[in-house]
């Protein structure tokens, strides 16, 4: 069993090895997270994206061809919600507003749907600036 060795942010195992424990990926963090909205071309990117973040992206088109319903059913097993507020409608980000506080998740919104806001939210979540429920 682990335990920590005191000031210098190390652990030891049993044996005695020690290692650096002040870093905390996404990957161990964020396993799955929900995004609604945004640009059907730039799904297969931003899957990408969250897999080299070790994370899984599913995606809701914001009521476009999916029902806007569809949200209520993904949202408890995820662990956060993006939205890009450029590229989504109303009732589907009311929709996941509501539902995010119901089941006790993060809402991030994104400034727009472009792949590099969605890299910089993961990459903040990652180094402890965007806290996640």
């Amino acid at each position: 069993m682990a335990k920590k060795t005191g000031k210098n942010n190390r652990k030891a195992d049993s044996k005695g090895n020690t290692a650096d424990c002040t870093t905390s990926s996404a990957k161990a963090d964020l396993k799955s997270f929900l995004y609604v909205g945004g640009r059907d071309c730039q799904v297969a990117h931003l899957r990408e994206i969250a897999s080299a973040h070790g994370a899984e992206l599913i995606h809701h088109d914001g009521g476009l061809r999916e029902a806007v319903s569809r949200i209520d059913t993904v949202l408890p097993s995820v662990d956060c919600v993006f939205c890009p507020i450029d590229c989504i409608s109303h009732d589907a980000c009311l929709r996941v507003k509501t539902g995010c506080k119901k089941h006790g998740k993060r809402f991030i919104p994104l400034r727009n749907g472009s792949k590099s806001s969605l890299e910089r939210a993961l990459q903040d979540i990652k180094d402890g600036r965007l806290k996640h429920a």
